[in-house]
């Protein structure tokens, strides 16, 4: 067969340029989704960064040799603004909604779940003011132990052991004794 019978024969049969182009559609919808992914994603780490900058006052009264908190935006799969070691926050299932948790022995606890800025940040002070007041326990409640004399060291059981098997030899050396006076 020639290229203009291939080509004529490619033209008369519908299905491959239907399944090509089936398959065009295809990869354009995936991107399409990828790309909605990445924006919705963006717009995640948006929201959070605008909730980091609302953030600032309060941590800008916090004293410089509490060091208690870490605050960042981690962009991962999941973004989040991180306020500590085990308590952060993402967005909810909506994509809208602050969620407010933190990461215990038990699982994790949700503190606080808002759509409004306000009301986050509200919670966030709160959480600050009780870790500062838990730092400040911790701290007060170690007291402070006086050093102790060490105590002589103990004597081993040595000279009870040296006495003991004296006492015992001389019994059996006696016990002999009077067994053997007896047989005679």
């Amino acid at each position: 067969m020639s290229d203009a019978q291939n080509t004529g024969h490619a033209a008369s049969d519908p299905r491959p340029t239907r399944l090509r182009d089936a398959l065009r559609q295809a990869r354009i919808e995936a991107a399409d989704r990828i790309g909605v992914v990445v924006e919705l994603r963006d717009a995640e780490v948006a929201r959070l960064e605008i909730l980091n900058e609302a953030l600032d006052p309060l941590f800008a009264q916090v004293p410089e040799q509490v060091d208690l908190f870490d605050r960042g935006v981690s962009q991962g799969e999941t973004p989040r603004l991180w306020i500590d070691v085990v308590a952060h926050i993402l967005m909810g299932r909506d994509k809208r909604i602050y969620r407010f948790v933190q990461d215990t022995r038990f699982g994790r606890i949700v503190l606080a779940e808002s759509h409004d800025v306000p009301v986050i940040v509200d919670a966030v002070t709160d959480y600050v003011a009780r870790r500062m007041i838990e730092r400040e326990h911790a701290m007060v409640a170690t007291p402070m132990v006086e050093p102790v004399a060490p105590e002589k060291p103990r004597r081993s059981g040595f000279w009870t052991f040296v006495l003991g098997f004296l006492v015992g030899a001389a019994a059996l050396f006696g016990l002999a004794l009077f067994a053997s006076l007896r047989n005679l």
